[in-house]
Parts: C-alpha cells; sequence; structure tokens
C-alpha cells in the first residue's frame, strides 16, 4: 500500500487545526497537570508522612528484635545488588533507614532526614547490639518531586487514549470515516496521520506542561533531557498505539469510554504514579509490568530523580517499543472504516 505524502500532510494538518480550536481540550490537557501537581505540592508539604520505610538484608537469618517493632514498614533487600540499590534509596529519603544483619551488622541513615532520626532512635531502644552506623547524604527528593514524573505520564495517557481511541470512534459514529473512505485516502494513510498529529501534540503538550510546572514548583531533574524526550517519544507512541486498537471497529462513544477507564484505572493504581510498590507482594509487581504506563512512570524517575542516561533506561525503552509494535499490529489489522 503506497502512501501519499501530500494527502499525509494534509491529514496531518486538519487534525492538528482540529484540536488546536478545540480550547477546552487545549486548556485541559495543559491546565490539569499543573492544577494537580500544585494541589498535592500544597497538601504533603505539610507535614511528615507517619508511615517509615527500613530496608532489611538479613541474609544470614539472623533476625533482630528491632524487626517486631510497629509503626515500620520492613522491604526485604535479597542480595547485594540490591543492597547497592537501597543505599541510595536512603539517599533519596524513599527509605528511611537500611539494616544489615550481615558480619559487621550495619545500618544506613540520611544525616538530613527527620524520619531517619527517628527510625534510628527506635533502633536504639530494641535492646540489642547496636550495628555500626553509616552515615549517607543526598538531596531530598520532595513528594512533588517524585509524583511529576508521573502526572506527567499520567497526562500522557489520557491524552493519548481520548485523543486517537476516543476520536476515531466519534468519527466513526457521525460518518466521518465514511466519507473518508469514499475518497483516494487510504487507511495507512490516515491511520498515520492520525499517529504522528497526536504524538506532536502530546510532546508539545508535556513540553508546555514541564516548563510550566518547573516554574511553579521547581522540581528535581538530574538526568539527561535526551533521556527524557526519548522516554516522551516511546511513551507516546506506546500508548497512542493502545489507543488505536480501542477505536479499530467500535461504534458507541460509551463503550469506547468504558474500554479507555477500564485499561486507565488499573494504570493509575498500579503503574506507581501516586504511591510506590515498594514492598508489595511480588504478583502485584508482576502485573504492574505488564502496563506500559509503569515503564513509562519508572524511565522517567530514574532519569528525573536518580540521574540516569539513555542507556540506563533503555530496559524500559525497548519494553515500551516491543509492546508498542504489537499494539500497533493488532490495531491495524482491527481497523475498519465502517462496520
Amino acid at each position: 500500500m503506497r502512501l501519499s505524502w501530500q494527502r499525509f500532510f494534509a491529514l496531518l494538518h486538519a487534525r492538528n487545526i482540529e484540536f488546536i480550536r478545540d480550547r477546552a481540550a487545549l486548556s485541559w490537557n495543559l491546565l490539569f497537570p499543573v492544577l494537580m501537581m500544585v494541589g498535592f505540592a500544597f497538601i504533603f508539604s505539610q507535614e511528615e508522612q507517619p508511615l517509615f520505610k527500613v530496608g532489611v538484608y538479613d541474609s544470614a537469618g539472623v533476625g533482630h528484635p528491632f524487626l517486631q517493632s510497629h509503626y515500620l514498614q520492613f522491604i526485604p533487600i535479597a542480595n547485594d545488588s540490591e543492597l547497592a540499590t537501597a543505599v541510595t534509596k536512603v539517599e533519596r529519603h524513599q527509605l528511611d533507614l537500611l539494616l544489615a544483619l550481615d558480619a559487621p551488622p550495619r545500618y544506613w541513615i540520611n544525616s538530613s532526614s527527620a524520619a531517619g532520626y527517628v527510625t534510628e532512635q527506635m533502633l536504639r531502644a530494641s535492646d540489642a547490639v547496636m550495628p555500626q552506623r553509616q552515615l549517607v547524604s543526598g538531596d531530598e527528593v520532595r513528594y512533588v518531586d517524585w509524583l511529576v514524573p508521573g502526572v506527567l505520564g499520567m497526562n500522557m495517557m489520557f491524552s493519548a487514549l481520548y485523543g486517537i481511541g476516543f476520536v476515531l470512534v466519534r468519527y466513526r459514529k457521525n460518518g466521518v470515516l465514511k466519507r473518508f473512505h469514499a475518497t483516494p485516502v487510504t487507511s495507512l494513510e490516515f491511520i498515520t496521520a492520525q499517529i504522528c498529529s497526536r504524538l506532536l501534540l502530546i510532546v508539545v503538550s508535556a513540553i508546555m506542561v514541564y516548563l510550566l510546572c518547573d516554574l511553579l514548583l521547581n522540581f528535581a531533574m538530574y538526568g539527561s533531557y535526551l533521556a527524557l524526550f526519548c522516554v516522551l517519544l516511546v511513551g507516546g507512541f506506546n500508548l497512542i498505539a493502545l489507543g488505536l486498537i480501542i477505536a479499530a471497529r467500535l461504534r458507541s462513544d460509551e463503550v469506547a469510554n468504558g474500554l479507555i477507564n477500564l485499561l486507565t484505572m488499573p494504570m493509575m493504581v498500579l503503574s506507581g504514579v501516586w504511591f510506590s510498590l515498594e514492598g508489595s507482594p511480588a504478583w502485584l509487581i508482576a502485573l504492574a509490568d505488564l502496563l506500559p504506563l509503569t515503564h513509562i512512570v519508572t524511565a522517567a524517575r530514574l532519569v528525573m530523580i536518580d540521574g540516569a542516561g539513555v542507556t540506563t533506561i533503555m530496559p524500559q525503552l525497548a519494553t515500551l517499543t516491543v509492546m508498542g509494535l504489537l499494539f500497533l499490529l493488532i490495531g491495524t489489522l482491527l481497523f475498519r472504516w465502517d462496520d
């Protein structure tokens, strides 16, 4: 099937103009994530959260009286590699204390962490021989710093699924696709133009939201902008291809809206947008790994908080690319102009 660039650019231009003229949708895409992050930044800046998280590396299985303490969440550390990662989490205030019960017993706290200080006092009060104290330091990661990558990913998800899935269903219902089918426009040209238009709009809106939130909140960004842009491109393509599956044959707005909600709700809950799944059951983490938003948010946080480059996030980018190509293949095979 041959692609006419003239028809492709005409379709691309028309879809972009249609979106820009829809001022309500444009405002919602730009203002909603900003207002959400500002609101959460205000709420969670009022006081420290009451939940203390303690990483425990107990390779010998010797145990410790401190592990019987209440009001603490103990997160097991399986091996030396995870221990090194856990030390970084203490630096980033993602863990309040890290306890290693090998020989000799040691523990790590962040010298600037109020929660780490309280947890250390609980360790001292456990009536046991104190492990060796190891101090680490690192810039505090505020909740809003941790939240920004998740909200950016969530905004991409809604923009992609509704911008492709809902819009194409509306086109089919209103007879727009039938009229397109009567023209020389091919399905390849139409689908490609829709994907490129939505990806362009996602990139532009995400950059604008990022800049506006950075101006208002001054959140953390330690990594490469190139790596973050790669996450934006690959993640946006993945979610658009997922939306194409929804739009392939449906004619009902209600059914399309229900399917989009069915996809978005698990991703919002399980992909780490609002809270970390650290310490959750293994089956729940495995289920979350099947969701594309999980890999988008994980990669974005690695770049923005941990300073990762493109090489570090390559596993997430590869997973998103494979998933996106699979979604695109399914959506293209299922697509019909009108049933």
